[in-house]
Formats: C-alpha cells, structure tokens, sequence
C-alpha cells in the first residue's frame, strides 16, 4: 500500500513570537508531497509578515483574515487541504524530528486505523520540557474521565473527518477533546503510537491555562451533549477549580475539602440532575478524610 500523503493545518493568531518555530518544525519532517496551509485569524502582530516570508519561497499558502475562532480556522484549513492524512499544529506548538515518517508508516502498514496519536511534552516558552503529557494507550471510558490524547501528537485520516464531520463550533477550549470523543463515539479506529511527536505549548498566556473554570464547565457541557451526562472526575475537577478560583478558598486550608466536596454535589446537580451513588459517596469521603480526585490535565 502507497504510503498516504500528509496536509498540515496551522491556526494563527497574533503568535509571532512562536510561529516561526512552529513552521520549522513542520518543514523540518522533509516528507514527500508536504501540503501545509496557515489559517490566520487577521494578526496584528509580526505573524503576516512572517507567513510572506514562507509563502514567498513557495513552503507553505496562508490565508489572513478574521474567522469565528480556532475551530473555525481549523475547519477552514481542512476544507482548503487535500491530503490523506490531516495534522494539526497550533501556531506555539511544535513537532519533533521523524514525527512524520513515524505516523505515516503506522497509517501505510495498518489501513484500517483512522488516528494515530503518540507521545508529546509541555514546553516553556523556550522549548525547554515542562513536563510529558499523560498520553496513554486507547480507551474510550478512560478518555471520557480524562484527556488521554495529546492534540499536536494526533494525526488522522480525511475520511473520518468526512464521515463524522469536522471541529465543532460551539466548543472554544474544548474543541480537540469533543472532536476525539465524538470520532471515538463515530466507532473510528485509533492506534497509540509510543514515540515523543510533539511539543505543547504550556505558558501562561495559553488559552486553557488562563481560565481554568470556564475550560471546565465547557467540558461538563460538551460531556452532557455528548454522552447525556458529565462524568464524576470532571464534576469533581470543575468544583476544585470553583472553590479555588471564584470562591477563594486556600487549597490545604479547613474549609477547602469540604467546600469542593459541597460544589461537586452542586456540579452534578446542575450538569446530571442527579447525582450517582459513587459521587455520593466520594463526597462523603471528602468530608472525612480530606480525599480529592486529583485534578485532570487537557
């Protein structure tokens, strides 16, 4: 079997310090038949100036102008590529040597699958590891309680995006979750790929990690569209960011295990209008021995 060719789609916005390490890393991979379009969403910043530079020497095509938000720069990047295989890259996050070759052997040798996703870290500004991603083998029930796909570090085939449809709108923060669990739900076949593929951008200017309570009622929200109900660990998850972030309460302090295990009873009221015998009593437990789910990462 032919080995699939690959379109790399890149969402900007006014990320000009980032960007050009970002192209780099994909012009870097050296595969044959590379298609990579950048979708900006109208910068203010140095990002044109640099996507002429590329363009100019024929490396990559962008489009600048103002869209309704990542998913929708995205969605516009698929419907402008034609490749087999679909990556994308944030405009801050980077690929790592050989990810390419890597990915497309899995999708050449196993026809079937639909995503292969593999290993990432977090990365400072300077591209110095954080720490990894908690990347992990395949399950759907484990991907709904967390997170288990780094979004740089999956790559997947257009005909799954044109069987189950692209990124959806209304999730802003959310968007690579909701679409992993919507193709999962889709029955497309997903393979983990063991190898490092990616660095993810963690700083605090980031998207998600400047507004932790409105990520996490997103995620209770797209969880309730999607499946009919918010699994307890993100309930839990979104009480810890409440009482820490809004109600103030110091983490460690007196008042803090409680006041979480009180909100997450709220937070499965509101999302679940009930709340599951496991809850009920994980909060108890909270209330007598100070017990928390530990809190997930996205």
């Amino acid at each position: 079997m032919a080995r699939p060719s690959i379109s790399v789609v890149t969402p900007s916005y006014n990320q000009g310090r980032f960007i050009g390490r970002t192209i780099e890393s994909v012009l870097s991979q050296g595969v044959d038949g590379l298609e990579y379009v950048v979708m900006d969403g109208g910068s203010t910043d140095e990002t044109v100036s640099i996507l002429e530079r590329y363009a100019a020497a024929g490396k990559l095509r962008y489009v600048s102008e103002r869209d309704k938000g990542q998913p929708d720069a995205v969605n516009k990047g698929i419907a402008a590529t034609s490749g087999e295989v679909i990556a994308w890259l944030n405009s801050d996050d980077v690929y790592f040597s050989g990810a390419f070759e890597a990915v497309l052997e899995v999708f050449e040798k196993n026809p079937e699958v639909d995503v292969v996703y593999g290993d990432g870290d977090h990365i400072d500004v300077d591209d110095a590891v954080i720490e990894p991603y908690p990347a992990e083998p395949f399950d759907l029930e484990r991907l709904k309680s967390r997170c288990i796909l780094c979004q740089p570090a999956a790559f997947f085939r257009r005909r799954i995006v044109e069987r189950l449809g692209v990124l959806d709108l209304r999730w802003q923060y959310t968007l690579d979750y909701e679409f992993w669990l919507r193709l999962a739900k889709g029955g497309a076949v997903f393979a983990y790929l063991p190898r490092k593929l990616a660095g993810s951008r963690f700083y605090p200017q980031t998207k998600t990690s400047g507004a932790k309570l409105k990520v996490h009622a997103e995620i209770n929200d797209m969880q309730v569209a999607t499946f009919g109900r918010a699994p307890d660990r993100w309930l839990a998850n979104y009480a810890h960011a409440l009482v820490r972030e809004k109600w103030r309460l110091r983490e460690g302090g007196p008042l803090f295990t409680p006041a979480v295990a009180l909100a997450s009873l709220g937070a499965s009221l509101r999302w679940n209008r009930g709340v599951s015998p496991a809850l009920c009593r994980a909060a108890a437990s909270w209330l007598s021995r100070g017990l928390l789910f530990p809190d997930a990462s996205l």
